[in-house]
Protein backbone atom coordinates (compact mmCIF):
# COMPACT_ATOMS: atom_id res chain seq x y z
CA UNK A 1 0.00 0.00 0.00
CA UNK A 2 1.33 4.00 -0.80
CA UNK A 3 2.54 5.41 2.03
CA UNK A 4 -0.13 8.30 3.50
CA UNK A 5 1.16 11.70 4.86
CA UNK A 6 0.86 12.80 8.37
CA UNK A 7 -1.17 15.69 9.09
CA UNK A 8 -4.40 17.73 7.54
CA UNK A 9 -4.74 17.83 3.92
CA UNK A 10 -5.80 20.98 4.04
CA UNK A 11 -2.08 23.16 4.16
CA UNK A 12 -3.52 26.36 2.47
CA UNK A 13 -0.89 28.81 4.41
CA UNK A 14 1.07 26.23 5.82
CA UNK A 15 4.82 27.13 5.30
CA UNK A 16 7.19 24.62 3.69
CA UNK A 17 11.31 25.54 3.32
CA UNK A 18 12.91 23.55 0.92
CA UNK A 19 17.09 23.01 1.43
CA UNK A 20 18.32 22.97 -2.14
CA UNK A 21 17.78 25.08 -4.90
CA UNK A 22 18.89 22.38 -7.71
CA UNK A 23 16.25 20.34 -9.93
CA UNK A 24 14.75 17.75 -7.42
CA UNK A 25 14.59 20.94 -5.13
CA UNK A 26 12.92 23.49 -7.49
CA UNK A 27 10.40 20.59 -8.76
CA UNK A 28 9.77 19.79 -5.25
CA UNK A 29 9.05 23.49 -4.22
CA UNK A 30 6.65 23.64 -7.57
CA UNK A 31 4.56 20.32 -6.52
CA UNK A 32 4.27 21.73 -3.12
CA UNK A 33 2.73 25.70 -4.24
CA UNK A 34 0.43 22.95 -6.31
CA UNK A 35 -0.58 22.01 -2.78
CA UNK A 36 -1.21 25.25 -1.02
CA UNK A 37 2.02 25.68 0.43
CA UNK A 38 3.95 28.81 1.10
CA UNK A 39 7.24 27.85 -0.05
CA UNK A 40 10.84 28.57 -0.03
CA UNK A 41 14.01 27.51 -1.41
CA UNK A 42 16.64 28.40 0.35
CA UNK A 43 20.57 27.57 -1.34
CA UNK A 44 24.54 28.81 -1.22
CA UNK A 45 24.14 29.10 -4.99
CA UNK A 46 21.23 30.22 -7.45
CA UNK A 47 18.99 27.70 -8.89
CA UNK A 48 20.48 24.59 -10.51
CA UNK A 49 24.02 26.24 -10.14
CA UNK A 50 24.99 22.48 -8.88
CA UNK A 51 25.50 19.38 -9.91
CA UNK A 52 21.85 19.91 -11.66
CA UNK A 53 23.76 21.93 -14.03
CA UNK A 54 26.37 19.77 -15.72
CA UNK A 55 24.76 16.18 -16.27
CA UNK A 56 23.53 14.40 -19.40
CA UNK A 57 20.47 16.54 -19.86
CA UNK A 58 18.71 13.02 -20.33
CA UNK A 59 15.09 12.50 -18.62
CA UNK A 60 13.37 9.12 -18.64
CA UNK A 61 16.66 6.69 -18.55
CA UNK A 62 17.69 6.28 -15.10
CA UNK A 63 20.48 3.13 -14.46
CA UNK A 64 20.15 -0.04 -12.16
CA UNK A 65 23.24 -1.00 -10.13
CA UNK A 66 24.88 -4.38 -12.31
CA UNK A 67 25.78 -7.60 -11.86
CA UNK A 68 28.29 -9.45 -9.55
CA UNK A 69 29.63 -5.54 -9.63
CA UNK A 70 32.53 -6.27 -6.62
CA UNK A 71 34.64 -8.77 -8.74
CA UNK A 72 34.42 -6.53 -11.37
CA UNK A 73 36.13 -3.46 -9.49
CA UNK A 74 39.46 -4.47 -9.49
CA UNK A 75 39.52 -4.83 -13.56
CA UNK A 76 37.75 -1.42 -13.38
CA UNK A 77 40.38 0.17 -11.10
CA UNK A 78 42.71 -1.19 -13.82
CA UNK A 79 40.94 -0.52 -16.93
CA UNK A 80 42.79 2.96 -18.37
CA UNK A 81 39.22 3.15 -20.57
CA UNK A 82 36.75 2.45 -17.68
CA UNK A 83 35.01 5.25 -15.97
CA UNK A 84 35.88 4.06 -12.35
CA UNK A 85 38.01 6.33 -10.24
CA UNK A 86 38.95 6.22 -6.11
CA UNK A 87 41.91 8.56 -4.84
CA UNK A 88 43.41 5.19 -2.37
CA UNK A 89 43.60 7.22 0.77
CA UNK A 90 39.92 7.46 0.69
CA UNK A 91 39.42 3.66 -0.19
CA UNK A 92 39.44 2.67 3.68
CA UNK A 93 36.26 4.86 4.19
CA UNK A 94 34.59 3.85 0.95
CA UNK A 95 34.71 0.24 1.94
CA UNK A 96 30.89 -0.06 3.75
CA UNK A 97 29.46 1.75 0.36
CA UNK A 98 31.17 -0.54 -1.77
CA UNK A 99 30.14 -3.58 0.47
CA UNK A 100 26.46 -2.43 0.25
CA UNK A 101 26.55 -1.72 -3.41
CA UNK A 102 27.88 -5.30 -3.76
CA UNK A 103 24.69 -6.95 -2.11
CA UNK A 104 22.33 -4.42 -3.94
CA UNK A 105 23.94 -5.82 -6.92
CA UNK A 106 23.73 -9.79 -5.77
CA UNK A 107 20.41 -11.38 -7.71
CA UNK A 108 18.15 -11.70 -5.21
CA UNK A 109 18.24 -7.79 -4.10
CA UNK A 110 18.57 -6.81 -8.02
CA UNK A 111 15.14 -7.42 -8.74
CA UNK A 112 13.69 -5.52 -5.51
CA UNK A 113 16.14 -2.55 -6.66
CA UNK A 114 14.93 -2.75 -10.27
CA UNK A 115 11.55 -2.88 -9.19
CA UNK A 116 11.83 0.16 -7.36
CA UNK A 117 13.29 2.11 -10.02
CA UNK A 118 10.79 1.08 -12.47
CA UNK A 119 8.16 2.22 -10.05
CA UNK A 120 9.59 5.20 -9.31
CA UNK A 121 10.14 5.96 -13.56
CA UNK A 122 6.71 4.81 -14.25
CA UNK A 123 5.04 8.58 -14.84
CA UNK A 124 8.99 10.21 -15.24
CA UNK A 125 7.69 11.64 -17.99
CA UNK A 126 3.99 12.49 -17.00
CA UNK A 127 5.08 14.73 -13.60
CA UNK A 128 7.65 16.58 -16.11
CA UNK A 129 4.93 17.20 -18.65
CA UNK A 130 2.82 18.67 -15.54
CA UNK A 131 5.46 21.25 -14.92
CA UNK A 132 6.40 21.90 -18.51
CA UNK A 133 2.64 22.90 -19.18
CA UNK A 134 2.49 25.11 -16.29
CA UNK A 135 6.09 26.34 -16.97
CA UNK A 136 6.21 27.12 -20.56
CA UNK A 137 9.05 25.55 -20.82
CA UNK A 138 8.28 22.56 -23.34
CA UNK A 139 10.44 24.61 -26.09
CA UNK A 140 13.81 23.49 -23.58
CA UNK A 141 13.15 19.59 -24.07
CA UNK A 142 13.53 17.36 -27.66
CA UNK A 143 11.76 14.05 -27.67
CA UNK A 144 13.52 11.76 -30.12
CA UNK A 145 14.86 9.21 -27.61
CA UNK A 146 18.42 8.83 -27.43
CA UNK A 147 20.89 5.76 -29.22
CA UNK A 148 23.16 3.30 -27.27
CA UNK A 149 26.59 2.17 -29.41
CA UNK A 150 28.69 -0.57 -29.63
CA UNK A 151 32.18 -1.50 -31.29
CA UNK A 152 31.30 -4.86 -31.61
CA UNK A 153 29.26 -7.57 -31.51
CA UNK A 154 30.66 -8.92 -28.17
CA UNK A 155 29.52 -5.54 -26.51
CA UNK A 156 26.62 -5.83 -27.76
CA UNK A 157 25.71 -8.85 -25.94
CA UNK A 158 27.20 -7.80 -23.14
CA UNK A 159 24.69 -5.15 -22.31
CA UNK A 160 21.66 -7.39 -23.10
CA UNK A 161 21.05 -7.25 -19.39
CA UNK A 162 20.88 -3.86 -19.62
CA UNK A 163 18.91 -2.96 -22.48
CA UNK A 164 16.19 -5.47 -20.93
CA UNK A 165 15.68 -3.40 -18.06
CA UNK A 166 14.46 -1.15 -20.03
CA UNK A 167 12.43 -2.91 -22.05
CA UNK A 168 10.50 -3.97 -19.14
CA UNK A 169 9.84 -0.60 -17.65
CA UNK A 170 8.13 -0.23 -21.46
CA UNK A 171 10.62 1.64 -23.25
CA UNK A 172 10.93 0.80 -26.99
CA UNK A 173 14.16 -0.66 -28.24
CA UNK A 174 14.62 -0.72 -32.11
CA UNK A 175 18.47 -2.84 -33.03
CA UNK A 176 20.57 -0.92 -35.87
CA UNK A 177 23.10 -2.11 -38.00
CA UNK A 178 25.77 -0.38 -39.09
CA UNK A 179 24.12 1.30 -41.71
CA UNK A 180 21.18 2.04 -40.01
CA UNK A 181 22.79 3.64 -37.25
CA UNK A 182 25.51 5.86 -39.07
CA UNK A 183 22.02 7.01 -41.26
CA UNK A 184 20.34 7.99 -38.23
CA UNK A 185 23.25 9.40 -36.75
CA UNK A 186 26.18 10.32 -39.94
CA UNK A 187 28.95 12.01 -38.00
CA UNK A 188 29.86 8.85 -35.46
CA UNK A 189 32.96 7.07 -36.85
CA UNK A 190 33.49 3.66 -38.04
CA UNK A 191 34.22 2.20 -34.73
CA UNK A 192 30.42 2.01 -34.02
CA UNK A 193 29.59 -1.46 -35.01
CA UNK A 194 25.72 -1.46 -34.50
CA UNK A 195 23.16 0.42 -31.79
CA UNK A 196 19.91 0.27 -30.27
CA UNK A 197 17.52 3.27 -30.28
CA UNK A 198 15.57 3.94 -27.67
CA UNK A 199 11.89 5.69 -27.85
CA UNK A 200 10.49 7.23 -25.15
CA UNK A 201 13.50 9.23 -23.50
CA UNK A 202 14.00 13.37 -24.06
CA UNK A 203 16.63 15.44 -23.40
CA UNK A 204 16.92 19.14 -22.20
CA UNK A 205 18.61 21.34 -24.46
CA UNK A 206 20.12 22.75 -21.18
CA UNK A 207 19.66 21.88 -17.69
CA UNK A 208 20.52 25.02 -15.85
CA UNK A 209 18.17 27.15 -18.17
CA UNK A 210 15.44 24.63 -17.28
CA UNK A 211 15.89 24.95 -13.24
CA UNK A 212 16.20 28.03 -13.74
CA UNK A 213 12.93 28.83 -15.90
CA UNK A 214 11.15 26.49 -13.05
CA UNK A 215 12.52 28.29 -10.97
CA UNK A 216 11.37 31.98 -12.49
CA UNK A 217 7.56 30.05 -12.46
CA UNK A 218 7.91 29.19 -8.37
CA UNK A 219 8.98 33.27 -7.62
CA UNK A 220 6.02 34.42 -10.09
CA UNK A 221 3.58 32.20 -8.17
CA UNK A 222 4.52 33.67 -4.65
CA UNK A 223 7.34 31.66 -4.31
CA UNK A 224 10.77 32.77 -2.08
CA UNK A 225 14.48 31.81 -3.03
CA UNK A 226 17.06 32.83 -0.34
CA UNK A 227 20.87 32.89 -1.35
CA UNK A 228 21.99 31.06 1.92
CA UNK A 229 24.36 28.94 3.22
CA UNK A 230 22.35 26.26 5.68
CA UNK A 231 24.63 25.32 8.79
CA UNK A 232 22.75 23.31 10.61
CA UNK A 233 19.31 22.06 11.67
CA UNK A 234 18.01 22.41 14.92
CA UNK A 235 16.10 20.14 17.00
CA UNK A 236 14.44 20.36 20.41
CA UNK A 237 11.06 19.26 22.20
CA UNK A 238 9.30 22.54 21.08
CA UNK A 239 8.58 21.58 18.09
CA UNK A 240 9.56 20.86 14.53
CA UNK A 241 13.38 21.26 13.71
CA UNK A 242 14.67 25.13 12.89
CA UNK A 243 16.84 25.52 9.78
CA UNK A 244 19.84 27.50 10.91
CA UNK A 245 21.64 29.19 7.57
CA UNK A 246 24.11 31.96 7.91
CA UNK A 247 22.20 35.04 7.77
CA UNK A 248 18.86 33.84 9.96
CA UNK A 249 16.85 30.83 11.60
CA UNK A 250 14.23 29.57 9.75
CA UNK A 251 11.28 27.96 11.67
CA UNK A 252 8.73 26.13 8.76
CA UNK A 253 5.98 23.89 9.81
CA UNK A 254 7.33 21.72 6.92
CA UNK A 255 11.16 21.09 5.92
CA UNK A 256 12.11 19.34 2.49
CA UNK A 257 16.14 18.36 2.25
CA UNK A 258 16.89 18.36 -1.09
CA UNK A 259 20.86 18.96 -0.88
CA UNK A 260 22.21 16.34 -3.04
CA UNK A 261 25.40 15.03 -2.06
CA UNK A 262 25.45 17.81 1.64
CA UNK A 263 22.05 15.75 2.37
CA UNK A 264 23.88 13.09 4.42
CA UNK A 265 25.56 15.92 6.88
CA UNK A 266 22.07 17.10 7.82
CA UNK A 267 20.24 13.69 7.71
CA UNK A 268 22.68 13.24 10.34
CA UNK A 269 21.70 16.00 12.60
CA UNK A 270 18.32 14.63 12.39
CA UNK A 271 19.61 10.88 13.33
CA UNK A 272 19.72 9.53 9.87
CA UNK A 273 22.92 7.99 8.80
CA UNK A 274 22.43 7.40 4.90
CA UNK A 275 25.39 6.10 3.32
CA UNK A 276 25.51 8.58 0.58
CA UNK A 277 28.78 8.75 -1.42
CA UNK A 278 29.76 12.26 -3.00
CA UNK A 279 30.23 10.70 -6.43
CA UNK A 280 32.11 12.89 -9.07
CA UNK A 281 31.40 13.14 -12.74
CA UNK A 282 32.72 15.16 -15.02
CA UNK A 283 31.81 16.95 -18.32
CA UNK A 284 33.52 18.80 -21.40
CA UNK A 285 31.47 21.71 -22.99
CA UNK A 286 32.18 21.90 -27.14
CA UNK A 287 30.80 25.06 -28.19
CA UNK A 288 31.80 24.73 -31.63
CA UNK A 289 32.18 21.20 -32.18
CA UNK A 290 32.29 20.81 -35.84
CA UNK A 291 29.73 17.47 -35.98
CA UNK A 292 25.94 17.08 -35.61
CA UNK A 293 24.01 14.65 -33.06
CA UNK A 294 19.97 14.68 -33.41
CA UNK A 295 19.54 12.94 -30.09
CA UNK A 296 21.77 11.82 -27.19
CA UNK A 297 24.49 8.85 -27.52
CA UNK A 298 26.01 6.54 -25.00
CA UNK A 299 28.82 5.24 -26.41
CA UNK A 300 28.78 1.88 -24.28
CA UNK A 301 32.13 0.55 -24.74
CA UNK A 302 33.44 3.99 -23.63
CA UNK A 303 31.47 5.00 -20.58
CA UNK A 304 30.50 8.32 -22.04
CA UNK A 305 27.27 10.02 -22.99
CA UNK A 306 27.49 12.64 -25.58
CA UNK A 307 24.43 15.27 -26.01
CA UNK A 308 23.80 17.86 -28.00
CA UNK A 309 22.37 21.16 -26.42
CA UNK A 310 21.94 24.77 -27.44
CA UNK A 311 25.12 25.94 -26.84
CA UNK A 312 26.90 23.25 -28.22
CA UNK A 313 28.10 19.20 -27.32
CA UNK A 314 28.18 17.77 -23.82
CA UNK A 315 30.42 14.88 -23.06
CA UNK A 316 30.24 13.54 -19.76
CA UNK A 317 31.06 10.58 -17.71
CA UNK A 318 33.33 9.17 -15.05
CA UNK A 319 32.62 8.14 -11.40
CA UNK A 320 35.27 9.50 -9.44
CA UNK A 321 34.75 8.60 -5.49
CA UNK A 322 36.59 11.48 -3.35
CA UNK A 323 35.35 14.25 -0.64
CA UNK A 324 33.17 16.68 -1.03
CA UNK A 325 35.86 19.13 -0.72
CA UNK A 326 38.54 17.60 -2.89
CA UNK A 327 39.34 20.04 -6.51
CA UNK A 328 38.57 18.56 -9.88
CA UNK A 329 41.11 17.03 -12.14
CA UNK A 330 41.12 17.87 -15.46
CA UNK A 331 42.72 14.43 -16.64
CA UNK A 332 39.34 13.18 -15.69
CA UNK A 333 37.42 15.40 -18.01
CA UNK A 334 40.18 14.96 -20.74
CA UNK A 335 39.81 11.11 -20.83
CA UNK A 336 36.07 11.64 -21.35
CA UNK A 337 36.88 13.80 -24.35
CA UNK A 338 39.55 11.25 -25.94
CA UNK A 339 36.52 8.63 -25.23
CA UNK A 340 34.26 10.81 -27.26
CA UNK A 341 37.01 11.45 -30.23
CA UNK A 342 37.31 7.65 -30.44
CA UNK A 343 33.98 7.27 -31.47
CA UNK A 344 33.42 10.48 -33.10
CA UNK A 345 36.50 11.86 -34.98
CA UNK A 346 35.66 14.68 -36.37
CA UNK A 347 34.89 16.68 -33.16
CA UNK A 348 36.75 19.52 -33.13
CA UNK A 349 37.74 21.41 -29.17
CA UNK A 350 38.54 24.86 -29.76
CA UNK A 351 36.74 26.83 -26.90
CA UNK A 352 36.09 24.13 -24.76
CA UNK A 353 35.17 24.05 -20.67
CA UNK A 354 35.25 21.50 -18.12
CA UNK A 355 33.47 20.56 -15.18
CA UNK A 356 32.73 19.00 -11.88
CA UNK A 357 30.44 17.74 -9.71
CA UNK A 358 29.39 15.34 -6.90
CA UNK A 359 26.29 13.02 -7.86
CA UNK A 360 24.99 12.15 -4.46
CA UNK A 361 24.81 8.60 -4.67
CA UNK A 362 23.89 5.75 -2.68
CA UNK A 363 24.44 2.07 -2.85
CA UNK A 364 21.25 0.54 -4.09
CA UNK A 365 20.97 3.48 -6.92
CA UNK A 366 17.24 4.25 -5.12
CA UNK A 367 16.87 7.73 -3.68
CA UNK A 368 16.32 8.55 -0.05
CA UNK A 369 12.21 9.67 -0.22
CA UNK A 370 9.93 9.64 2.72
CA UNK A 371 9.46 11.42 6.48
CA UNK A 372 12.61 11.81 8.83
CA UNK A 373 11.96 8.41 10.95
CA UNK A 374 12.49 10.99 13.78
CA UNK A 375 11.01 14.33 12.77
CA UNK A 376 7.94 13.58 10.53
CA UNK A 377 7.70 17.26 9.47
CA UNK A 378 11.06 17.30 7.57
CA UNK A 379 10.47 15.26 4.37
CA UNK A 380 13.93 13.44 2.76
CA UNK A 381 14.37 13.83 -1.04
CA UNK A 382 17.99 13.13 -2.64
CA UNK A 383 20.51 10.26 -3.52
CA UNK A 384 19.03 10.48 -6.65
CA UNK A 385 22.67 9.29 -7.98
CA UNK A 386 22.86 9.75 -11.82
CA UNK A 387 19.57 9.91 -12.41
CA UNK A 388 18.30 13.28 -10.94
CA UNK A 389 17.36 15.43 -13.81
CA UNK A 390 15.35 12.17 -14.70
CA UNK A 391 13.71 11.30 -11.58
CA UNK A 392 13.20 15.32 -10.14
CA UNK A 393 9.65 15.76 -11.38
CA UNK A 394 8.01 12.80 -10.07
CA UNK A 395 10.09 13.11 -6.53
CA UNK A 396 8.63 16.59 -6.13
CA UNK A 397 5.00 15.16 -7.28
CA UNK A 398 5.66 12.18 -3.86
CA UNK A 399 6.93 14.74 -1.89
CA UNK A 400 3.92 17.45 -2.31
CA UNK A 401 1.35 13.77 -2.04
CA UNK A 402 3.42 13.13 0.99
CA UNK A 403 3.39 16.66 2.89
CA UNK A 404 -0.55 17.05 1.25
CA UNK A 405 -1.34 13.89 3.98
CA UNK A 406 -2.51 11.98 0.45
CA UNK A 407 -1.37 8.08 -0.43
CA UNK A 408 1.57 8.18 -2.42
CA UNK A 409 1.19 7.11 -6.23
CA UNK A 410 3.61 4.68 -5.41
CA UNK A 411 4.39 2.73 -2.46
CA UNK A 412 7.76 4.69 -0.66
CA UNK A 413 9.35 1.59 1.29
CA UNK A 414 12.09 0.45 -0.57
CA UNK A 415 12.72 4.71 -0.51
CA UNK A 416 13.08 5.21 2.99
CA UNK A 417 15.66 6.25 5.11
CA UNK A 418 14.82 3.44 7.89
CA UNK A 419 16.21 0.26 4.69
CA UNK A 420 20.08 1.20 5.03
Amino acid sequence: MAETGSGAAATDGRRALVIGAGIVGTCSALYLQREGFRVTLVDRDGPGEGCSSGNAANIGLGTYPPAGILAKVPGMLMDPRHPLFIRWPDLPGLVPWFARYALASAPRRRTAVAQAIDDLHRDVIAAYDTLFAETGTEALVVKRGMVFTYESRRSFEADTANRENYRRRGLVLTELDRDEVHQMEPDLGPAVECGVHLDGTEHTVDPLRLTRAFAESFQRRGGTILRETVRDLETGADGPPRVVTDAATHAPDLIVLAAGAWSGRLAARLGSRVPLAAERGYHVMLPDPGVSLSRPIRLSDRYVVVTPMEHGLRLTGIAEFSGLDKPSNDARADLVLRQAQAVIPGIRTEGMTRWMGHRPSTPDSIPVIGRSPRHPSVLFAFGHSHSGLSQAAVTGRLIGELAAGRPTSIDLAPFRPERF
